[in-house]
């Protein structure tokens, strides 16, 4: 073995450890992987940072703004309103007829964006008709995984994927190549949860109420709210509530001040209690009590609330959750300052399976966190558009959806599609959909750059050098001739099985697009050896590693874990079966279309 090769299964290793344990982010794990491979010589340092002015980056890049602007504007709002309208009530047409758009929006835009979008309407549906959200959330979000596969650019793995053919000279796929595999998949994993979804997904019943009854019920919520006025010898007056520990202390929390005229809700924690204001605090009657005599505070009015819904009209609660990849994922709601930035108070916060109403300021928050919080309509409002959170819960009034610009955010997108079959590459053409929506106004430059997920991008641009290594020390020759020892004979459909099992397991201990980016080179030698279609079988391993379901590491799962009251064990139920299918009729067709 040259010792190049060598180097290279080691920094191959080294990245690999570092994905499957998490140790890092997965795009600093990216970076260091891209700068070992310049320290040991093994790229060249423009090779090094090719990846930053790839192709594929731009086209992923492309596809985030674009999704964004469709978003902003209200047209994916308005296709799902539309849809659930339309398939009422019935679970199974409702199931079949949300994932099949669902399905169709990912194959141009990002799969978790299409989810977050039916994700708020499908938890309302299922409030108002007794289906289970369990029975809901895993098809839409699955569909939408395998939505990806219908154009080149619908998943990140197919983006990489023509970048790392047109490295070797192949010849890229087209926008809707793959479509003849990625709608069949999609249709079959439809009609899969359409016969079957009773016995393989979890079921709970649900109740007819309205949102709000709907979140104090469950999640056991107080909704009495007593308003106390502090007099001037309290031993309040100037401290502030967590000098008092309101929250931890009493199980208090601090809704509104009401001083001169003017109320303040949900204040700073280090806002100071001072002589003759008048506090809004919710809780319990016993604890408000304790609290009022601890500190000898004067009773405006007592606790007032119904047994269902919060007194104060002004404000309400609402479930949110934490986008997978968001910038604040790791960072606690001190760190945040989540009352100040925005405007709410956190009462609940669930991750995982673990359940906390106290002390929650200093936790780290993950993707897929579910936390109910309570504040001003508006500024519960603001959660739906902000990409940190999706907000699960409908709240009064509008969503603050910007529908102005629709016409032009779809003219914009449809010409950038067209632009594709007028022999522009798949990256012009989407970039220049984005300049039009941005000349067009229809969506400001300033949320451009938020729309960008930045994490991804760095991801996958610090993996290509990994692939050029892979090619130009002949690594990928050396662990391709290895596997074609260990395959030699067989014939070409177990061959095929062979690479999407190969494909899917390493999507579940790593990212996609690292599986994509080793594999890939591999792929594409094995094939010169056992005399089969290169292209095609790079296809399938590019298909195959979007096959993502057994587990709820993928972002989309890990979006539906909290709001599907998901455990490990539905995923390894449900996903286990598409699993099989996906590789089983991925593999049938591409057989027939290339072998």
């Amino acid at each position: 073995m040259e010792t190049v090769v060598l180097l290279t299964l080691l920094v191959l290793s080294g990245g690999a450890v570092l994905f499957i344990t998490g140790v890092v982010r997965v795009d600093v794990a990216a970076v260091l992987v891209t700068l070992a491979l310049a320290w040991l010589g093994l790229v060249t340092p423009v090779q090094a940072l090719s990846g930053f002015s790839s192709s594929a980056v731009i086209a992923m890049l492309s596809v985030m703004v674009l999704g964004r602007g469709l978003d902003r504007t209200g047209v994916t709002v308005r296709i799902a309103r539309a849809i659930v309208g339309l398939a009422g009530r019935d679970e199974r047409r409702l199931t079949a007829a949300v994932s099949l758009v669902a399905g169709g929006i990912s194959a141009f835009m990002q799969s978790v964006g299409a989810t977050a979008v039916f994700l708020p309407l499908l938890l309302r549906v299922s409030s108002l008709t007794r289906v289970p959200a369990s029975h809901l959330l895993l098809p839409v979000g699955y569909a939408a995984t395998i939505g990806g596969t219908i154009s080149m650019v619908g998943a990140g793995t197919l983006i990489i994927l023509n970048d790392l053919l047109r490295q070797r000279g192949y010849v890229p796929f087209e926008l809707f190549a793959v479509a003849p595999v990625g709608l069949p998949l999609l249709l079959i994993g439809i009609a899969f949860f359409y016969f079957f979804g009773d016995r393989v997904l979890p079921r709970r019943e649900g109740t007819r109420l309205t949102p709000q009854e709907e979140l104090i019920r469950n999640w056991r919520l107080p909704c009495q709210i007593s308003y106390l006025r502090v007099p001037a010898k309290s031993p309040l007056v100037g401290k502030t509530r967590e000098d008092v520990h309101m929250i931890s202390g009493y199980a208090l929390h601090l809704i509104s001040i009401a001083e001169g005229g003017e109320i303040v809700y949900t204040p700073w924690r280090y806002t100071r209690f001072a002589a003759g204001q008048e506090l809004g605090i919710l809780g319990e009657d016993r604890d408000i009590e304790r609290f009022k005599d601890d500190f000898d505070l004067e009773w405006v009015r007592a606790g007032e609330s119904t047994a269902n819904v919060m007194a104060d009209p002004n404000v309400g609660f609402a479930e949110v959750i934490v986008r997978p990849y968001a910038p604040v994922i790791g960072k606690t709601l001190r760190y945040l300052e989540f009352r100040v930035t925005y405007g709410a108070e956190v009462l609940i916060l669930l991750s995982g399976e673990e359940e906390r109403r106290k002390d929650l300021a200093d936790i780290p928050l993950r993707a897929g966190d579910a936390m109910v919080v309570l504040g001003r309509w508006e500024r519960l409002r603001a959660f739906g558009t902000s990409r940190n959170f999706v907000l699960v819960t409908p709240v009064e009034g509008r969503m603050g959806v910007r529908e102005r610009g629709a016409a032009a955010a779809v003219l914009c997108f449809a010409a950038a599609v067209a632009l594709t079959y007028t022999g522009l590459s798949i990256p012009v053409s989407l970039l220049s959909g984005v300049i039009a929506m941005i000349l067009l106004r229809v969506i400001p430059v300033g949320e451009v750059y938020r729309a960008i997920d930045w994490r991804t991008l760095v991801l996958i641009a610090g993996l290509l050098p990994l692939g050029i290594a892979m090619d130009t020390t002949g690594t990928a020759q050396f662990v391709a001739d290895r596997l074609v020892d260990l395959v030699a004979g067989y014939p070409t459909l177990l061959i095929l099985v062979a690479v999407a099992v190969l494909a899917t397991t390493f999507s579940l201990v790593m990212s996609n697009i690292a599986a994509t980016v080793l594999l890939v080179p591999l792929v594409l030698v094995m094939a010169g050896s056992l005399g089969l279609d290169p292209r095609g079988l790079a296809l399938l391993t590019g298909i195959c590693t979007s096959n993502s379901f057994l587990l709820p590491t993928h972002p989309v799962n890990a979006l539906l874990m909290g709001p599907g009251g998901y455990r490990n064990r539905d995923y390894l139920v449900a996903g286990g079966a598409l699993t099989v299918i996906f590789i089983i009729v991925a593999v049938g067709i591409i057989s027939l279309l290339y072998f």
